[in-house]
Parts: C-alpha cells; structure tokens; sequence
C-alpha cells in the first residue's frame, strides 16, 4: 500500500516533497511533517520567508500567531484564530474565524480552514476544504477533500494503544500511537461523520452524514449510514 496509490503530491509543496516519497506507506509520512518545516526552515535563501508573521498584526488583534508560520500570497485570516509553531500556509488559502491550527501543519493552496476548526500535524494538500467544526488530527488529505460540519477524524484509541491499519482481512502495524485518517484525492466526509483512528479512505469516495466509519476504504466507493426514521402520530 503505498502513498501514491492515494494521492499525487502537488506541484505547489515541491519544496517538501523529499520528505514524503511516493512509494512509501502514506502513514510514514506523519513523523515527516516537522522535519520537512524544520528543513524549509532553515534553508539557505529560503528562510528569509519562514519567519515570525506576529509583526503583521495589531496589539488589539485577538490573532495568535506561533514563531516560524508561513503565509503564501494572498493568504486570508480572521481577526480571531490560533497559528501555533511550525507551520506552512499556501498560496490562497482562507483561515476563518476561531480556527486553531496546533502546529506542524502544512497546508497547500486554495484551502479552507473553516471556523471552529482544529488542525494537529497534519499534510492538507491543495484545494482542501475543512469546512466547520472539524478536527484533523495526525492526517493526510490529498487535493479537493471535503470535510463537511462536523466531521471528526479521530486519531488516538481509548487505550492509547499503536494503531494498526485493518484491510483486506490483515492487520498492518503502524508504530504509530497517533494516527488519524489519510484521505485520497476528491474524497468527501459527510456533516457529523467520525472516522476511527487509522481509517484509509481511496480515491473518489464518500463517507456519508453521520456514519462512523474504520478500516480501509477502496476508491470510488460509498460508506450510507442505515439511520431509519420512524414517523408516528403525537399522542
């Protein structure tokens, strides 16, 4: 199962793209995600742009911003949101009210980081949109993913346990505690949808509103939650 086989990385994070090779596991990437940003930060002319943007905001701003965030061209923010250290944010790309991004986030072009949403060591490439009220913990999404209100990948067991990836009836290690859920290119994630920690979804598929959904999820494939109305007359 390699990363590749989910997604193509874009041509805008070519600076990073030593770090995540296509033929490895996508999961091996997470632990990548810092040394990439450390790298990009301290590279030769390039660290001119990796810098501290807390200079670019007022004393009355309730903007917080961490030490080594970069803005691409034409970035939007709020007056209120979090930007923690180590982190990249690309050509485009529109952070709205409330948005806390952790750290060790990198974030390509003409994303979406919607309001009340969290953003934990996680690769978005380009075109994503996190819409609201979501948390991306430990992830890779590929270009055009949608996550819609409420959708929630979950990246830690109640036991604290390493993750495995569950597919095709084995079990694979990650060596990871942290993991939560790499989403191929154009995947959509319904309102109020939960992927399990470890959770592979394929290119072109759909987890729909409110399923809760684990394992490993082949392309162009669709996850229906079975929620069944019962309609009565009131007594």
């Amino acid at each position: 199962m390699q990363a590749s086989d989910f997604f193509s990385f874009p041509k805008s994070l070519e600076v990073f793209s030593h770090f995540f090779p296509g033929e490895n596991c996508p999961w091996t990437w997470l632990p990548n995600i810092e040394k990439a940003l450390l790298a990009y930060q301290n590279f030769g002319p390039r660290n001119i742009f990796f810098k501290s943007i807390k200079k670019l905001f007022s004393r009355t701003s309730a903007a917080q911003i961490g030490d080594n965030v970069y803005l691409g061209r034409d970035v939007k923010l709020p007056a209120v949101c979090t930007i923690g250290e180590h982190v990249y944010i690309g050509d485009g790309t529109e952070i709205r009210s409330g948005a806390l991004i952790r750290g060790n986030a990198i974030i390509g072009k003409n994303c979406v980081i919607g309001n009340g949403c969290e953003i934990k060591n996680s690769l978005l490439m380009d075109h994503v949109q996190v819409a609201h009220f979501n948390y991306v913990g430990d992830s890779i999404l590929g270009s055009h993913v949608h996550l819609a209100a409420g959708a929630i990948l979950s990246n830690l067991r109640f036991d604290r346990q390493e993750i495995a990836i569950k597919a095709g009836g084995e079990r694979i290690p990650t060596g990871l505690r942290k993991l939560g859920a790499i989403l191929g290119e154009r995947v959509q994630i319904g309102c109020n949808a939960v992927l399990l920690p470890g959770s592979l979804v394929g290119r072109d598929s759909i987890i729909s509103v409110g399923a809760v959904f684990g394992g490993f999820l082949a392309g162009r494939k669709i996850i229906r939650s079975d929620a069944k109305h019962i309609i009565a007359d009131q007594k």
